[in-house]
């Protein structure tokens, strides 16, 4: 029997008997349990930590979020650990959402207020529910055919002799026809990619909106077989101008494929599985808000890898990669993200800062120093009570500076970017006024 089992990150799963509604503790199926276990394993093999075991009967979640399906039925989704009170589960759906979205280059379409009060669907009805509507607006606007070519042989002429097949025909069958015609069909690469994620959204879903719809789909698509080979067909996607109404499902149909998850659940079993490492969420949706309020003059790169620690012997060694760098003509920034609670009222307690931290930004200042002076860091943390506001500046000596700021994910804002410098364009406006009040 499926079950569903909404907890956050770090929670702690059991087989023991839990209250509802406790998003950090849930209760599990014995069989979810060990299959859980089986997959801790193999990701510990590849390098990555997915959950630890505690006891016999205990498992606790790691910095992963999104939604797994097991083999017995039982769909897990994790959401972040960010919001403290006041409808939890719902504003961590919408944020994980707009995360999401903002990582995959995803553009949801909400046709009507009816859709935004479903929007407290859980993860993977939500995946679907997308898919499905931008599937049904492309039906609408006409699925692509194209001409396949076909070799048969019939009783009639039609289209070419093929003539070096019709010569080595046997005695007493010249009557029939070796022949070469193209046909007008539905069966191509993107149709197919799209039937086979339907027929998967078809028999995952557990809402009744989204399999009604994929059934009406799945009728109007009959003629269209599923594909047999995604990653074939997925390089053969086309992209001229022709196919242009097909762009925006193409990401959705990659995510329910499992082409385009972060991380791959390995084994037989595939599930509707969707996890994504929220460090990395973080650091990529930072990227894109500063993408689109940088100042035109500044120039952001991310993930720069062209500096390493030291030497030995003329080869380089541990290249060190700062998530974000910003360069103007007269100044260099260079950037971190860290999904990390940073408590502003325990400075006893470094503010609850890592070292680690603070070594490896005071690398990147002097790797990525220019030459026309020295770089500012900042670490970024996202908002919560703890963290309203920048921390005082820390002075790394010889003009080097660090600073600590917060990011507020519900309003797109990066608090105390002026007292850094970051080169926003909203200089001025009411964001600039927020962060100087604040």
């Amino acid at each position: 029997m499926s079950a569903f089992v909404t907890v956050r990150e770090y929670a702690r799963l059991t087989t023991a008997a839990v209250a509802p509604g406790n998003l950090d503790c849930a209760q599990i199926s014995e069989s979810a349990f060990d299959w859980l276990c089986e997959l801790s394993a193999s990701f510990n093999r590849s390098g990555a930590t997915l959950l630890q075991v505690e006891g016999r009967r205990v498992l606790k979640w790691d910095s992963y979020v999104g939604v797994l399906e097991t083999p017995c039925g039982t769909r897990l989704e994790i959401l972040p650990k960010h919001h403290e009170q006041d409808d939890c589960q719902v504003k961590s759906r919408q944020l994980l959402r707009k995360l999401i979205q903002q990582a995959l280059q995803l553009k949801p379409r909400e046709v009507s207020v009816a859709s935004l009060e479903l929007f407290d669907a859980p993860l993977s009805e939500w995946v679907m529910g997308q898919f499905l509507a931008e599937l049904d607006l492309l039906v609408k606007r006409g699925v692509r055919f194209d001409y396949q070519r076909i070799e048969e042989e019939q009783r009639f002429l039609r289209g070419q002799l093929n003539v070096v097949a019709q010569m080595r025909q046997p005695p007493g069958r010249q009557h029939h026809f070796q022949i070469r015609h193209d046909v007008f069909l539905p069966d191509r690469a993107e149709n197919r990619l799209l039937k086979l994620a339907l027929e998967l959204v078809a028999k995952s879903t557990q809402d009744a909106a989204n399999w009604r719809l994929a059934n009406e789909l799945r009728a109007m698509l009959a003629e269209v077989p599923a594909s047999r080979q995604v990653s074939q067909d997925l390089r053969a996607w086309s992209r001229d101008r022709l196919m242009a109404h097909y762009q925006a499902i193409k990401p959705w149909c990659e995510l329910i494929l499992n082409q385009q998850m972060p991380i791959a659940v390995s084994g037989e079993w595939h599930g509707m599985s969707l996890l994504f490492p929220m460090e990395k969420l973080f650091e990529q949706y930072v990227e894109g808000w500063l993408r689109q309020e940088l100042q035109l003059v500044a120039q952001l790169k991310a993930q720069s890898a062209s500096q390493y620690l030291c030497r030995q012997n003329n080869d380089r060694m541990f290249c060190l990669k700062p998530d974000l760098l910003i360069d103007t003509p007269e100044q260099r920034w260079i950037l971190d993200t860290k999904w990390k609670r940073v408590d502003a009222r325990k400075p006893e307690k470094n503010y609850d800062l890592s070292q680690s931290d603070f070594y490896q930004l005071f690398a990147y200042g002097h790797k990525y120093r220019r030459s026309d002076g020295v770089p500012k860091l900042v670490l970024i943390y996202p908002y919560w009570s703890g963290l309203q506001q920048a921390l005082p500046l820390f002075d790394f000596g010889k003009s080097m500076n660090l600073w600590v700021l917060p990011f507020d994910l519900e309003n797109d804002q990066l608090l105390g970017a002026s007292a850094a410098d970051i080169p926003l364009r909203h200089v001025g406006s009411k964001r600039a006024v927020m962060e100087q009040s604040a």
